[in-house]
């Protein structure tokens, strides 16, 4: 039985290496912003846990069919999506330096959820069979003695500008962050309970998956 990854993303390949499993990597490419406006337009907005289950499985049927040199995927396909949100509004990667200052000084002494969309397709010689989504919640607390200078330094480390919330739970962030409430592995990228779950609704068992 493989895995097959629908994301590029290296926090999420880290937390299932660390349990034993070796994916096949498949980048998505998936347009994110075109499909929430599209989404929203045609259902209204979409609140956080909605909107990275439907990324979720936008990447996941994005890469069915795409393996180079005509493998047939035979497997589980599992896609990915994490947004935090913090007093009613979601945010996603800050990509800007001065966006991820804006942040980081808005969430200190605050908590936050951090929302963890998956989205599982079951595969078989290269035909879709069953699929599955669902999204894992956690909440983060935040120090509220965070100074502005520490702030800097964390930005001008560049680590969070390319994560969601614009922090890591396993990084430089680490000393920042007071609690988190649910699986701390949904913080970094994906709830590896929740997978282990949606695993077992299709029959398949975890440690058939370990390399």
């Amino acid at each position: 039985m493989r895995l097959y990854l629908a994301s590029t993303s290296p926090a999420r390949l880290a937390l299932l290496r660390q349990v034993g499993i070796e994916p096949v990597v498949i980048p998505s490419h998936v347009d994110e912003e075109a499909a929430v406006r599209r989404a929203a337009d045609e259902n209204g907005e979409l609140d956080a846990s909605a909107m990275v289950t439907l990324l979720a499985r936008l990447k996941a049927e994005a890469v069915l069919g795409s393996l180079p040199g005509g493998e047939q995927i035979d497997g589980v396909v599992l896609g990915g999506d994490s947004a935090f949100e913090l007093d009613g509004v979601i945010y996603g990667k800050p990509h800007e330096p001065e966006i991820a200052r804006e942040r980081w000084c808005a969430q200190r002494g605050k908590t936050g959820t951090l929302h963890s969309g998956h989205w599982m397709i079951e595969v078989v010689d290269g035909t879709a069979r069953r699929a599955l989504g669902t999204t894992a919640h956690a909440s983060v607390e935040f120090a509220a003695d965070i100074t502005d200078a520490e702030i800097d330094a964390y930005v001008a480390s560049g680590e969070p500008l390319q994560v969601a919330g614009a922090f890591t739970v396993d990084g430089l962030a680490a000393p920042f962050i007071r609690s988190v409430t649910g699986a701390p592995s949904a913080v970094i990228g994906m709830s590896l309970p929740t997978l282990r779950t949606m695993l077992a609704e299709l029959d398949v068992d975890w440690m058939t998956l370990r390399s």
